[in-house]
């Protein structure tokens, strides 16, 4: 998932930062892609309009 997805999906990097709990300035270290984790509790609060891109996770975490 990517990061301007997800920020674009909420509006603002502090609505989304308020949606997951976390800090605005959090969010604005992901860079390109969301964190894992995040992303899977992303998909979760928006009932699947955004998804996990398995993919990608792994690349960035190969098995």
């Amino acid at each position: 998932m990517r990061t301007a997805d997800a920020i674009a999906y909420f509006g603002s990097q502090g609505r989304l930062a308020k949606a997951i709990d976390i800090s605005q300035p959090a969010i604005s270290k992901w860079g390109e892609d969301v964190p894992t984790l995040r992303a899977y509790q992303i998909q979760v609060l928006t009932l699947g309009e955004l998804k996990v891109d398995l993919p990608l996770i792994e690349q960035v975490n190969p098995v």
